[in-house]
């Protein structure tokens, strides 16, 4: 009753202080409902930006991960800090010169309305069948989990998840559709205080836990009794092989931190560039921390348990079951659920945004007053959070979902990135160009890892298992070296694409040269100091993989 009682009361208090803190912003207009009216502080957009973020299928999947392959998947984290550094420097000043709302407004802007459509499209896609039912699905069965709601209100587990659904999924519509992003923003950044607080409980009762009642034991102990657990290069057959560090992960990084709308949207809600640039690198900073809560407890975990869970998934789950202390779980799991709700809240408001100004705005109703989008914008994301609240319980088998999304997302996130750093980087390349490169992205990415690796990787096993090799760990990596890991494929298909775009260039470019306005929304002054700490944040991240190399 004491952990349902913290829980209720964390809750409600996030959901009091986000309520007084957007009461005088205007948001019967575009900036004000879809960009916090343009007054983001640096303290706000590194909360949210860390919020959105985490959510279940991280905090979880990320751990499981690590209680299989060790430190090498802090890749996910620690190369993020060096993505936010470069969109601090070089992305975002560009994107405030241009007064932007969306990312797809430059492209129209660069080239066309119909690659900002088309891009807009992909972005809604992938947030509508990937996105938001696995976080609802992933989250919900987290919190059941936790509370075990089945033997709390005596129904089924079916019916539990359901109820779990539901509840956060309303709770996460009226943050996103009723209040704007200064809300989801301003609620983010209380409860980024409230996951590092928690999360960091976690190793730290882990370790005491190992050590008998002492924590510098339990460190001493989980070093030396796994050293083949903190090796920052991963190996072939491994989630990161090194390798992949500089392809396709340094790719994913600077489309997910540079480009991803419902990112880059809390540093486009900066009240000028100075805050914007404090806030992404303070978030930087914070990334670099960030294995100490979605990595270290898997690796707590893999000793714990001796390695003996029947699957990676449930290493945070058990960890937290067993070193907790009972009054505190209420507490961890108000935090738990604002994590869900942040990455809920923030892909539905992303959402409302592109629907809104991309295609409402542009194809539905041209004439259509800043009230009117607003208004159409929040009765799409109130279809849409409906929608997902429907198709989440469908979703089978969460399963190990980190590393599968990433591999999904890849279907828009590298194309969309690839036009966009065309964009920037050259004046003459056409509307036609773009168009080419975003759909044959897609189409490629699609026959590599969907039609072309399932063949190659399922005759590699056959071979392999007519040759006597019977044990988990050899068919793993043969699978590994049957097909190239897919982010070099991303890697691969982004410099293609890229050639095709400027071979396209070269024949048809575009008449005049692009050049752009600054539109004077905010002030676009960069913040003095933000290249000696840009470089000292990638001067840590890089000292962190030597000491552990």
């Amino acid at each position: 009753m004491l952990g349902i009682i913290s829980f209720v009361g964390f809750t409600l208090l996030v959901a009091v202080i986000s309520y007084f803190a957007t009461r005088s912003t205007d948001e019967t207009s575009s900036d004000g409902y879809f960009l916090g009216g343009r007054s983001l502080t640096a303290g706000v957009i590194a909360g949210s930006l860390l919020l959105t973020n985490l959510s279940t299928e991280q905090i979880v999947g990320l751990n499981g991960s690590a209680y299989t392959d060790g430190l090498s998947v802090m890749a996910w984290e620690t190369l993020a800090a060096i993505a936010m550094v470069v969109t601090a420097i070089f992305l975002l000043p560009r994107y405030l010169k241009g007064g932007l709302t969306t990312v797809p407004q430059f492209l129209s802007k660069r080239f066309d309305v119909t690659t900002k459509t088309i891009t807009s499209g992909l972005f809604l896609t992938g947030y509508v069948v990937v996105l938001l039912p696995v976080i609802l699905y992933s989250g919900s069965v987290a919190i059941s989990g936790m509370f075990n709601v089945p033997e709390l209100l005596n129904v089924s587990s079916t019916q539990a998840l359901w109820i779990c659904i539901w509840g956060i999924g309303i709770i996460g519509s009226i943050y996103a559709v009723f209040g704007g992003l200064k809300a989801v923003a301003v609620s983010d950044s209380i409860n980024a205080i409230g996951l590092i607080i928690g999360g960091l409980l976690i190793p730290v009762f882990g370790l005491i836990a190992i050590g008998d009642g002492s924590l510098g034991n339990g460190i001493d102990i989980l070093m030396s009794s796994n050293p083949e657990k903190f090796k920052s290069m991963g190996e072939t057959g491994q989630e990161v092989p090194f390798s992949t560090i500089f392809t396709g992960m340094m790719l994913v990084q600077l489309f997910y931190w540079g480009t991803n709308q419902q990112i880059i949207q809390r540093a486009l809600g900066a009240k000028n560039l100075a805050e914007g640039q404090k806030g992404l690198l303070l978030a930087s900073f914070l990334k670099i921390l960030g294995p100490l809560i979605l990595v270290l407890p898997g690796i707590i975990a893999y000793h714990y348990f001796e390695g003996g869970l029947a699957s990676s998934d449930m290493a945070y789950p058990e960890l937290v079951r067993a070193v907790l202390p009972k009054y505190l779980v209420g507490f961890f799991a108000a935090v738990l659920f604002g994590a869900i709700l942040s990455s809920f809240n923030s892909v539905l408001n992303s959402s409302v945004t592109l629907f809104g100004l991309d295609i409402y705005k542009q194809h539905i109703n041209k004439n259509a007053d800043e009230k009117t989008v607003v208004r159409y914008g929040k009765i799409f994301g109130i279809v849409l959070a409906f929608s997902a609240m429907f198709i989440a319980p469908l979703i089978a088998n969460a399963g190990s979902l980190f590393a599968y999304l990433q591999e999904v997302n890849g279907i828009y996130s590298i194309p969309i990135f690839t036009i966009i750093v065309v964009g920037y980087a050259t004046k003459r390349v056409p509307a036609i160009a773009a168009k080419i490169g975003v759909l044959s992205g897609s189409l490629l990415y699609i026959l590599s890892q969907f039609f072309l690796k399932p063949h190659f990787v399922g005759k590699a096993v056959e071979e392999a298992k007519a040759s006597g090799i019977t044990d988990a760990a050899a068919l793993k990596l043969v699978e590994a070296e049957a097909y190239p890991h897919f982010l070099h494929v991303m890697a691969i298909l982004f410099v293609l694409n890229i050639i095709i775009m400027l071979i396209i260039g070269a024949i048809r470019p575009r008449k005049e040269a692009f050049e752009l306005e600054y539109t004077k929304q905010v002030d676009i002054s960069p913040w003095k100091f933000v290249k000696p700490v840009g470089l000292v944040i990638c001067a840590i991240v890089i000292s962190i993989y030597i000491y552990f190399a």
